[in-house]
């Protein structure tokens, strides 16, 4: 018997004569038919476009992972070694080594901001904080462009694992991020209430919700009672089950460093170790799911002291995370379709201070990104022999962010209309950093 396969582009009139024939065969052969055809959604599902953020909140020292510089003041401690894909890479970042040629370092990034708050804002948006105005984020952006592609989706299409990511800016709250911890429990969605009981207080709260936006209360009750109902249709959903990584085989868990206890936040090192490992697996788990946009945030970059010591305890966390989910993604077949970034609010300073860290720099620093339309296994730009500065061609962060859109096959000819009724250009007319296209 051939394999039955469900092709993308299937009606529901030409799904509905597939299933009535189903029904007039024997039922071992109609099982079989259905299974096929769930199986053949779930292929689509799976191969929907999507993109994973992987945040490292504080600000990373890029130049003692990504762009070494042995020999120099600058250098630091650690030493490079080779790759797989072009370029040398941390000493402790051996896994890694052996994804990349999957992935591509740009090593020109060059932005404006070097505060955390306003760094984190401008990474995220492609904008600097403006007091008049909220820009929307990556992950409402990418939601707001590639939800209508996912399928049937319950689940919200743009997930923020650890932290809070930015909002959804002047996309309205339906894009806005639902933050969950690594261990998939979604905030304000814990409840003693039996299921009867939840349905019936659900329901009359949006009686209520709908009879006070009929009231023309404007755009935000309208957008509130959307916000409702996802969460209505989230509790009750099939698709939180992707969230649940406990139920990852035990050797799956351990080869992403999720074995320990995880959690959503303190609990010293192991647990921070194991969470960082349980977000990478979730964010797999979510984009088999559906979900356009997954973050996941591993803070604790910012390293004005003794960065050497912190960065050896945590690099070898990232490494195994990382490079597990690269692995992942291209084993499953997935990686052509969904875009990796990694990348933190700025860089640190070339110059090592007196408490043996390294501060603030927006100037000279690096980025990892791959999958979707990128190409593989590039060096990208280059800074000089200590690092203090990009030579050639700057990149900015709407320039990383147009790149990312463009690899998802996003038009950066889009423009949205802000709630002051002014035209925004999608990634805010950043140019597409043109080394990492064919």
């Amino acid at each position: 018997m051939t394999e039955l396969r469900t092709p993308e582009g299937m009606s529901r009139r030409h799904f509905m004569s597939h299933l009535s024939t189903a029904t007039m065969l024997t039922a071992p052969v109609a099982h079989w038919f259905i299974d096929a055809l769930r199986a053949g959604a779930a292929d689509m599902r799976r191969h929907h476009k999507a993109a994973i953020l992987l945040f490292m909140e504080g600000g990373p020292a890029t130049i003692d992972i990504w762009d070494l510089k042995p020999g120099q003041p600058t250098g630091g401690q650690f030493k490079p070694i080779s790759t797989s894909g072009g370029g040398q890479i941390s000493e402790h970042l051996p896994l890694l080594a052996k994804q990349m040629h999957h992935l591509s370092i740009v090593r020109s990034m060059s932005t404006r901001e070097a505060d955390h708050q306003r760094g984190r804002y401008y990474m995220h948006t492609g904008y600097v904080p403006n007091p008049n105005i909220e820009h929307p984020s990556y992950g409402a952006v990418i939601a707001h462009e590639l939800a209508g592609h996912a399928g049937s989706l319950d689940v919200p299409p743009f997930i923020s694992i650890g932290g809070a990511s930015i909002g959804p800016g002047f996309l309205g709250m339906s894009f806005a991020p639902l933050v969950v911890d690594s261990n998939g429990d979604v905030r304000n969605l814990k409840t003693s209430l039996d299921t009867g009981r939840l349905t019936q207080r659900m329901q009359a709260l949006g009686t209520l919700e709908r009879s006070f936006a009929g009231q023309d209360r404007g755009e935000a009750a309208v957008e509130h009672g959307k916000v409702l109902q996802s969460t209505v249709n989230l509790m009750t959903s099939q698709q939180l089950s992707a969230f649940k990584v406990n139920s990852e085989p035990a050797a799956v868990l351990e080869r992403y460093g999720a074995g320990g206890s995880g959690g959503g936040g303190g609990g010293g090192g192991n647990r921070r170790n194991a969470a960082f490992g349980k977000g990478c697996l979730m964010a797999r788990r979510l984009v088999e799911a559906g979900v356009p946009f997954v973050e996941v945030d591993f803070g604790g970059w910012d390293d004005h002291q003794d960065v050497f010591s912190k960065l050896k305890d945590r690099l070898p966390v990232m490494d195994q995370a990382m490079s597990a989910l690269v692995e992942d993604l291209n084993q499953r077949g997935m990686w052509k379709d969904t875009v990796v970034i990694w990348m933190g609010d700025f860089g640190r300073t070339p110059r090592i201070n007196g408490r043996g860290g390294r501060d603030h720099w927006a100037r000279s620093w690096s980025v990892v990104v791959g999958g979707g339309g990128f190409r593989s296994g590039e060096v990208v730009g280059k800074t000089n022999v200590d690092g203090t500065a990009v030579e050639g061609d700057p990149y900015t962060s709407q320039d990383l962010m147009a790149s990312v859109l463009k690899s998802l096959g996003i038009s950066l000819e889009t423009t949205f209309t802000s709630k002051n009724n002014r035209p925004m250009k999608i990634a805010n007319s950043g140019r597409v950093i043109r080394e990492l296209f064919a």
